[in-house]
C-alpha cells in the first residue's frame, strides 16, 4: 500500500511505473522476434554499441539518448547490410561493432572533463530518472510496435521460419529486415534507462524464453512475452522500492525465478503448437 500511495503522490514514481509497462510491451514483442530469429547476439551488439553514442553525446553536451539512438541505428543497419552483402560474417560484424562502440564510448567518457557520475544510470539503469519525455517516446514506440506486430504478423512469421519462402510470396524481405533491425535499435535505446546497457538484453530475451517453455506458437509467445515482461518489470520495481536495491537487478532476479519455476513444472511435459500456425 505504501508504494501505491507514493505512486499517486510523486510524479517520478508514476513515470517509473509507466516505463515498466511500456518497456515491457515493446521488449516483449520485439524480444519474440529476436529470439525466434536467433538474433540475441545481434541485440547484444546493438545495445553495447550504443555506448559509443552515449560517450560522444556526453562529451559534446547533447541528449545522450539521441546519441545512443544514432549509434544503435547505424550499428543495426550496418550489421544487417554486412551480413546480406556477404562481405563479412554476421557474428564477426557484431563482435567488431560491439567492441568498437564500447571503445569509442570509453574514449569520450575519459576525454570528458570531470567525473561522469551519471554514466551509471545508463550502464545499469536508473528507472527513477525516467522523465515525461522518455514516457512520450516510449508510448509512441509502443504504439508503433503493437500496430506493426498486428499488421506485419504473417510477413514477420514467414521471414522468421523460412526467408526464401517469404521472398517467394512477394515479401520484400530485405526491406523488412532493415526496418526490423532499426526498430529493434529504437526499442533498445528507449529502454536503456530502465535496465541499463549491461542488463537490457535480459528484458529482450527472458520473457520470450519463459513463454517459449510453455508454447511454440509465435503469436502466443509474442502476446504473453509482453504480459510477462510487464508483470516482471512491475514486480522488480516494487521489490527494488521496498528493498532499496537496483531495479534492473530485481527485474532480472524476478525473471530468473519465474523461468526456473516454469522449467521445473514443464520438465516432463512437451509443449505443443497451436493449430496450423507456425511454431518456434
Amino acid at each position: 500500500m505504501e508504494l501505491i500511495n507514493d505512486i499517486l503522490q510523486y510524479d517520478f514514481l508514476r513515470n517509473a511505473l509507466l516505463a515498466c509497462i511500456l518497456s515491457g510491451i515493446t521488449c516483449g514483442i520485439a524480444g519474440t522476434y529476436i529470439v525466434a530469429r536467433r538474433m540475441v547476439f545481434l541485440s547484444g551488439g546493438i545495445t553495447h554499441a550504443s555506448f559509443g553514442g552515449l560517450g560522444i553525446a556526453f562529451y559534446y553536451g547533447f541528449n545522450p539518448l539521441a546519441g545512443a539512438l544514432c549509434f544503435a541505428g547505424i550499428s543495426a543497419v550496418g550489421i544487417e547490410w554486412a551480413s546480406r552483402r556477404g562481405k563479412i560474417r554476421e557474428d564477426s560484424a557484431i563482435g567488431i561493432i560491439w567492441s568498437v562502440g564500447m571503445a569509442i564510448g570509453a574514449l569520450f567518457m575519459t576525454l570528458r572533463p570531470g567525473y561522469a557520475s551519471d554514466l551509471t544510470s545508463y550502464l545499469f539503469g536508473s528507472i527513477l530518472l525516467v522523465d515525461k519525455s522518455d514516457i512520450l517516446y516510449l508510448g509512441i514506440a509502443t504504439i508503433v510496435v503493437v500496430i506493426g506486430a498486428i499488421l506485419w504478423l504473417r510477413p514477420i512469421m514467414y521471414m522468421t521460419f523460412d526467408n526464401d519462402y517469404a521472398a517467394s510470396q512477394g515479401i520484400a524481405t530485405s526491406s523488412v529486415s532493415y526496418i526490423m533491425a532499426a526498430l529493434t535499435a529504437v526499442v533498445i535505446v528507449l529502454s536503456i534507462k530502465i535496465m541499463g546497457i549491461i542488463l537490457l538484453l535480459s528484458l529482450l530475451t527472458m520473457p520470450a524464453v519463459i513463454v517459449n517453455s510453455l508454447s511454440k506458437s509465435y503469436t502466443t509467445i509474442a502476446v504473453w512475452s509482453a504480459v510477462i515482461a510487464v508483470i516482471g518489470n512491475i514486480a522488480g520495481f516494487a521489490a527494488s522500492y521496498h528493498l532499496n536495491i537496483p531495479t534492473g537487478s530485481c527485474i532480472i532476479f524476478t525473471f530468473c525465478t519465474v523461468l526456473a519455476v516454469v522449467k521445473l513444472l514443464t520438465l516432463h511435459k512437451k509443449p505443443q503448437g497451436q493449430g496450423n500456425e507456425k511454431n518456434i
